[in-house]
């Protein structure tokens, strides 16, 4: 069995007194180690997968299961980047990054240490006696790639962690977590409605189709971990998207370009 099984999952709320399906009959295999972007128009049911696969809000019909083990609930070796940093204003940026080595009980000789290690990864040593509120945006989301890093996790949900930055710094961005993909070998799933974005990022790209959220398909992207944006091959990967997210059939389709 795969690393994180999904299957026949589905999820259904009540909505002013009716139930409302945001998720039906999804199904999907992810290894360790793979770098999976969701993507789709809002609406689709990507942060709705993204929580069920966390923990947060589980499946109500079919089952998620991670390592053999149904998810039900979030676990501690799992962490999640949301879009809004999380960070407490209070701390400055090493706090911050120790916060989670906090909850792990390291002991507080280990943990300046451990959080020095991952601002050093994420280029922000220079800055770890600052405060939130002096640091850009980008470098915000820095801090919080760190401190999930530094708790060493097996799974790093990523809920378009980029979608408030510029351009230009959410490619820098982009650039860092394929560094740290590389160096950290860690499995990511990465919720994001921008194409170009999914293509950069991803091993392999989820295309989900929302009323209700499906899969619609799966495309392997055949490219080095560093891509060039203008290149044939990265352009014939996002025209595939955009093609599949166009078609009308309902019939699940996979792609290995």
């Amino acid at each position: 069995m795969a690393y994180i099984h999904i299957e026949n999952a589905g999820k259904t709320f009540l909505q002013n007194g009716q139930e409302f399906t945001a998720l039906s009959d999804v199904n999907l295999d992810i290894e360790r180690g793979e770098f999976i972007c969701l993507l789709g128009p809002s609406g689709c049911g990507k942060s709705t997968l993204l929580n069920a696969i966390a923990g947060f809000d589980p499946v109500n019909k079919g089952s998620v299961s991670i390592d053999g083990n149904e998810v039900k609930n979030p676990s501690i070796t799992n962490v999640t980047i949301f879009q809004n940093y999380g960070l407490l204003p209070w701390r400055t940026v090493l706090k911050n990054v120790e916060l989670g080595l906090e909850s792990k009980k390291v002991p507080k000789s280990e943990r300046a240490e451990v959080a020095k290690k991952y601002l050093e990864m994420v280029k922000l040593s220079e800055f770890e006696n600052s405060f939130p509120h002096q640091l850009s945006g980008g470098m915000q989301q820095r801090v919080a790639i760190a401190r999930a890093l530094a708790v060493e996790p097996e799974i790093i949900f990523m809920d378009e962690p980029f979608g408030a930055l510029d351009a230009i710094t959410r490619m820098k961005l982009q650039d860092d977590i394929l560094d740290i993909c590389k160096e950290e070998k860690k499995t990511i799933i990465f919720v994001t409605h921008d194409i170009e974005e999914a293509v950069y990022l991803a091993d392999r790209i989820v295309v989900m189709t929302p009323n209700p959220g499906k899969v619609k398909g799966v495309i392997t992207v055949p490219l080095h971990h560093f891509r060039d944006r203008t290149s044939g091959d990265f352009l014939l990967v996002r025209d595939k998207i955009f093609d599949l997210l166009n078609m009308k059939t309902e019939e699940y389709i996979e792609y290995t370009i």
